[in-house]
């Protein structure tokens, strides 16, 4: 799902073209049910969809999907909410994998020491931890983004701790995933991931 040929999708509903990795992958199963393929790798006819919760909605009331595959599609009553739980799941297994491969730092002053000696790939900071802890942080990498999504509860769990509030993921392909998954998350759900100052000034 990176740069390169056939790295860009048009939405079926707002008609833009975009990364696929701004997008979410649909495809119908044997029986015709619609199944969100996040990771872009199922077999079978790609519809594909801006990750946004208004963009899914009206793709399901607008009956979209039967349309695009020229034939009945079901949609089962809680798709957007499938989708976003899928995200949640990719994205704190990357984090799991991350850790497994000695790739995470834990903790703020695990976190810090990382910082000054070496580049990190993304920050991670609970959504129910300190500001001060994750600004003192933020100061030391200003140009990293940093997913704010997850609890600390959740963080834990995915890094095999009971709570963690601080975490830095090393550059590679398990950041870059991890970053993928939660930007796509954002247009799920709110805060989310705090993007660089030079990129939200670029964006502007």
């Amino acid at each position: 799902m990176g740069g390169g040929d056939g790295a860009r999708r048009r939405c079926l509903v707002t008609r833009e073209v975009k990364d696929r990795e701004e997008m979410i992958r649909f495809v119908l199963d044997p029986t015709g049910q619609v199944v969100p393929d996040v990771d872009g790798r199922l077999p079978g006819r790609g519809m594909w969809l801006s990750a946004e919760r208004d963009v899914l909605n009206k793709a399901v009331s607008a009956n979209v999907f039967a349309r695009a595959a020229r034939m009945p599609a079901r949609v089962g009553p809680d798709l957007t909410e499938q989708v976003e739980r899928l995200l949640v799941h990719r994205a704190l297994d990357c984090l799991g994998l991350a850790r497994r491969a000695g790739q995470v730092a834990v903790g703020f002053e695990q976190v810090r020491a990382y910082l000054r000696s070496q580049a990190a790939g993304v920050l991670v900071a609970a959504a129910d931890g300190a500001q001060d802890g994750r600004g003192k942080l933020r100061r030391l990498a200003p140009d990293l983004p940093v997913i704010t999504a997850f609890s600390r509860a959740e963080l834990g769990a995915a890094l095999g701790r009971e709570s963690v509030v601080h975490a830095a993921v090393a550059p590679g392909r398990l950041a870059e995933r991890l970053l993928g998954y939660a930007r796509r998350l954002a247009g799920f759900r709110a805060n989310v991931v705090e993007e660089p100052a030079a990129t939200q000034n670029a964006s502007d």
